[in-house]
């Protein structure tokens, strides 16, 4: 059964065997915008980039994987790529954009992966019917086994921003674990959330 995460909350990847979960799955699943008016409500598409940055435990940038650049040099991450519009007739329960990671492929000076989210038109994310993140063992088409979901948009304390750190794998030793962090940010760039991240997530 798939754990809801909180934020802060930190799960250990481990399968029912005892062995640990080393190639996963990072699904992002958000809906459209919509507005009431005197004739209806209207749906407008929402372009989030899912982007995850790789940092050595000093907090070094060693690459990052977005919609521009869809894999790492070292194999370990791969996007689906970019999604414009969201869910525009409600959740279909398939995410937009999924990226997959290959632990053991990582480049070996990686010792935390932050996933973050960025409205790429800068839509409020507190007017966005949805936005969830889910990590499970499968392909970007199948999904084998939901570990964990944090639900991570809808929410008044999102006003005003346009970017959000979702979340950290982080390594101690060879263990990885995941922790929810669901903060937004006031950035507007990439680089700028990654940087947000590094001084406060690390």
């Amino acid at each position: 059964m798939a754990i809801s995460l909180t934020k802060g909350q930190q799960i250990s990847l481990e399968k029912d065997g005892g062995d640990q979960l080393r190639h996963m799955c990072v699904g992002i699943n958000w809906g459209a915008i919509e507005k009431k008016s005197f004739f209806g409500t209207k749906k407008i598409a929402v372009d989030l980039d899912a982007s995850v940055g790789m940092f050595s435990e000093s907090g070094k940038s060693v690459g990052v994987v977005y919609y521009g650049d869809l894999r790492s040099k070292c194999g370990g991450l791969t996007h689906s790529g970019d999604d414009l519009t969201g869910d525009m007739d409600g959740d279909d329960g398939l995410d937009n954009e999924v990226i997959v990671v290959n632990l053991d492929r990582l480049n070996p000076t990686v010792g935390q992966l932050a996933f973050v989210l960025n409205s790429f038109q800068g839509h409020d994310f507190k007017d966005i019917s949805f936005a969830r993140i889910r990590i499970y063992e499968g392909t970007p088409d199948h999904v084998e086994k939901i570990y964990a979901t944090f639900d991570i948009a809808n929410d008044a304390r999102f006003a005003g921003s346009v970017s959000m750190i979702m979340g950290k794998l982080s390594r101690h030793n060879n263990t990885w674990k995941f922790t929810a962090i669901g903060e937004s940010t006031r950035d507007k760039k990439l680089t700028e959330t990654l940087n947000t991240f590094v001084q406060h997530y690390m």
